[in-house]
């Protein structure tokens, strides 16, 4: 549990599901105070929300819960965190308030947060940014590695305009989804750009060349990916080839269907 570098208002509690995607777990966010708002109560862990409701005690309970979007390891918990508040406003002798799960669709105004549509790696992911240049960025921008663009048609393309519209908005943290704090955003989200644009031009290079195994592509193009996590690489590979059909910049030749 630890506050934001330079914003005590904000307090991040780490879910213990730890993994190759989601790092060292699910971050859950309390922002504010009397009440707070818990931003991604991460998933359906009974210790987990407990960490959440203690720390949110101190902060005058929580108000109102918030979903960058509907995954599971970030969305599982929400039902569970609001009906335990309800509980605890019960047991207090209070009248037991529960407080509201929402999940926006971009354009909304939340206790001070406004919502951004940042879809890519979700359909119906959000960020959500706090007028002193916070923004909490759930899976669109992670504090290490790389994030997860499923191969869905026009998943990436929108992944890349989410983290350009990201970059024309004036932010001095990054809360992200998993992982430390991000602050230096303007590096980070340049960071992202690039790591993604040098994909495309190694996957572009093998292409021309007159690579069509996808076995090859991806061991070129993704050659410095562990081996565990390579078969999300071959999924994200994928993510690329279908934006570049969209675009029409595939090969000629290239196996129609693969």
């Amino acid at each position: 549990m630890a506050a934001a570098p330079g914003h005590p208002e904000i307090l991040r509690v780490v879910a213990p599901n730890p993994g190759p995607m989601t790092l060292a777990g699910t971050n859950t966010y309390l922002y504010g105070s009397e009440p707070c708002v818990a931003i991604d109560p991460g998933p359906e862990d009974p210790g987990h929300l407990t960490a959440v409701l203690e720390a949110a005690e101190e902060r005058g309970g929580i108000g109102l819960v918030l979903l960058t979007h509907s995954h599971g390891d970030h969305a599982d918990g929400a039902a569970e965190l609001a009906a335990a508040v309800e509980r605890q406003g019960l047991r207090d002798g209070g009248g037991g308030c529960k407080p509201e799960v929402v999940l926006p669709g971009g354009g909304e105004e939340h206790e001070g947060l406004r919502a951004l549509a940042t879809p890519g790696h979700a359909a119906d992911h959000v960020c959500f940014l706090a007028g002193d240049g916070v923004c909490f960025s759930g899976d669109l921008v992670l504090g290490e590695g790389s994030t997860f663009v499923p191969p869905d048609g026009g998943s990436l393309a929108a992944y890349m305009d989410s983290l350009r519209l990201l970059q024309s908005e004036e932010i001095e943290l990054i809360c992200p989804g998993h992982g430390p704090w991000v602050t230096d955003p303007a590096a980070k989200l340049a960071e992202y750009v690039e790591h993604r644009e040098m994909r495309e031009r190694r996957l572009l290079a093998a292409l021309e060349r007159g690579e069509r195994s996808k076995r090859a592509l991806l061991a070129e193009a993704w050659s410095d990916v562990p081996e565990q996590l390579r078969p999300a690489a071959a999924m994200v590979m994928d993510a690329h080839l279908r934006k570049l059909e969209a675009e029409g910049r595939l090969p000629s030749d290239w196996p129609a269907g693969q």
